[in-house]
């Protein structure tokens, strides 16, 4: 038989963690069809001599659900060679949703995700109330690579409980029909369902996100809907401390575990530089729960964000904080500007917080103000000395002065802290918030950094660890089925890379292609050559082709 495609004399690693082998890889429709010494004919065939061909990675942590309706191409996540993606994390989404909630759903993303409201309420398409409805929109939308969905619980509470959603724990009547909604979704196939617990974590005006305040009943029953279903996982945003799980988080764990039967991975395991021994600490103390298929998600790349104080998602856990969120920016700069605030802020410095008060790692990048350009590149720090003022007021005197239009950039954790977590067994690779803190982060270039940093670069971890560690593994952890891995038979979801470029841009750009023409970070990649969806070719060199051959992927029982 003629195939469609063939990838003649590739390096073939297959995503098991089995040695490469050159072979050639052929496609028939959406299926490989052969992998070895292939003699027949196809209708493409592309030389792969010095390239490796691998299974289309796999992210497990992204928040597209908004942006699915106005980018059909997933960017920039599926400039990585990445074939599927995961959403609905966090506890934040989009569906199920009534006409009359539309508001408070775009506010939550807008908190919690930190994408801009203008461009949600003028980008989502809302062709649907129910989840089920959700996933059939995606489905006949169309995209360039596939789509997962986890059922995110927050809407779940706002479309039974109302307003009400935001300010106490459920009845057991409205339980009953929350978890009866998890159920109808998950019947439809979404992939589990996720929750959160962080503070930082605010919805609708400023309140605590509905799914911070369901019950540990609550959460029984909703994790009893996917022991009943036989399959799907739990996905929660768990740790208040770098690096560590305290005891109600580990009774958390538990008790999702128990009740579901089923795997949860938790949020997030990462390497502080003055206890690097802490995240194995917690690791080691955390592996009954591991054993039953508790896995934690860890970054491969150094945590940079970019901040504004339009959007300050970093202080969102900062109870002095709660009056500046979802306000113009007039009132905001009063707020800023407010000794009563600056205040509070110093003194809530002292407790524990999301951002602890260390203006060193905080350095201006972007001024528009042009006489504020001389401090870019600097720190607060350095600034405040050259003012002869403290970091907290040049902090805020200097966004005030620049109409709260000036870019921070705070880098957290260190790079042998993450080589310890990369490689260990016991986590997931994820982490990279595709679609979300659009104007603060762009990590969807994650995988392409594991292969050129960690593998080619520093030789830390071998390429055929870490394609599993990106194929596989999250793709058996979520339920995914005949992808994650090249074996005859299962979908053709490929990407073919040039081992000797293959990684992330160094530096995210600010575009400004949001609906409304708001701005995002976006990561380029490099070296990623042809990325094959489902059989189809969906970039060749970079360039996108024009088909969107992803499909969403549904669960189905084990």
């Amino acid at each position: 038989m003629a195939y469609d495609l063939l990838l003649k004399n590739g390096t073939v690693v297959d995503g098991t963690g089995a040695p490469r082998v050159r072979a050639d890889v052929a496609v028939a429709g959406d299926r490989i069809a052969e992998i070895g010494k292939i003699s027949e004919g196809a209708k493409r065939v592309i030389d792969a001599s010095d390239l490796i061909v691998s299974p289309g990675f796999v992210d497990p942590h992204t928040h597209y659900d908004a942006q699915i309706c106005w980018d059909p191409l997933i960017s920039c996540t599926s400039w990585h060679g990445i074939t599927s993606v995961v959403m609905g994390n966090c506890g934040v989404g989009v569906a199920p949703c009534k006409p009359e909630s539309r508001e408070i759903a775009a506010w939550d993303l807008t908190n919690v995700e930190a994408i801009p409201y203008d461009s949600l309420n003028k980008g989502i398409t809302w062709e649907w109330e129910t989840f089920p409805e959700f996933l059939d929109a995606a489905q006949k939308r169309g995209s360039a690579i596939n789509l997962g969905f986890l059922a995110p619980l927050t809407p779940f509470r706002h479309y039974v409980m109302g307003k009400e959603s935001m300010d106490r724990a459920a009845t057991p009547e409205e339980t009953r029909q929350i978890a009866a909604l998890l159920s109808e979704a998950m019947a439809a196939g979404a992939m589990g369902f996720s929750t959160t617990t962080l503070k930082q974590h605010i919805g609708f005006h400023g309140t605590p996100l509905a799914c911070r305040l369901a019950s540990k009943d609550e959460l029984k029953a909703y994790a009893n809907v996917l022991r009943q279903a036989g399959k799907g996982s739990i996905e929660v945003a768990l740790t208040k401390k770098i690096a560590t799980v305290d005891e109600g988080e580990y009774e958390l764990l538990d008790l999702l575990l128990t009740e579901s039967g089923r795997p949860v991975t938790w949020l997030a395991m990462a390497s502080t530089p003055r206890h690097p021994e802490r995240a194995l600490e917690t690791l080691k103390r955390c592996e009954p729960l591991i054993n039953r298929g508790g896995i934690p998600q860890v970054l491969c790349k150094p945590f940079v964000s970019q901040l504004d104080l339009r959007n300050p998602f970093t202080f969102a856990d900062n109870e002095s904080w709660g009056r500046v969120f979802n306000q113009p920016v007039e009132a905001q700069k009063k707020i800023y500007s407010d000794p009563d605030f600056r205040r509070q802020f110093r003194e809530s410095l002292k407790r524990p917080h999301l951002f602890t008060g260390k203006w060193h790692r905080v350095e201006i990048l972007e001024a528009a103000n042009p006489a504020l350009k001389q401090y870019e590149g600097k720190t607060v720090d350095e600034v405040a000395q050259m003012r002869g003022a403290d970091g907290l007021d040049t902090f805020l005197d200097l966004a005030v002065e620049d109409d709260l239009n000036l870019q921070y950039t705070m880098q957290q954790y260190h790079e042998d802290g993450i080589q310890q977590l990369i490689t260990d067994p016991r986590t997931m690779i994820g982490l990279s918030d595709g679609g979300a803190h659009v104007d603060m982060l762009c990590d969807a270039g994650y995988a392409t950094y594991l292969l050129g940093n960690w593998v080619r670069k520093r030789e830390a971890v071998t390429l055929e660890f870490a394609i599993k560690r990106i194929t596989s593994e999250p793709a058996n952890f979520f339920g995914i089925r005949e992808r994650g891995q090249l074996k005859q038979g299962w979908k053709a979801d490929i990407t073919v890379f040039d081992y000797n470029t293959v990684n992330s841009a160094r530096r995210a750009t600010m575009a400004h292609d949001l609906p409304g023409g708001g701005r995002r970070l976006v990561m380029p990649a490099e070296g990623i050559e042809y990325t094959i969806v489902n059989g189809r070719m969906s970039y060749e060199h970079g360039k996108q082709t024009g088909a969107l051959a992803g499909e969403v992927i549904r669960s189905r029982a084990a």
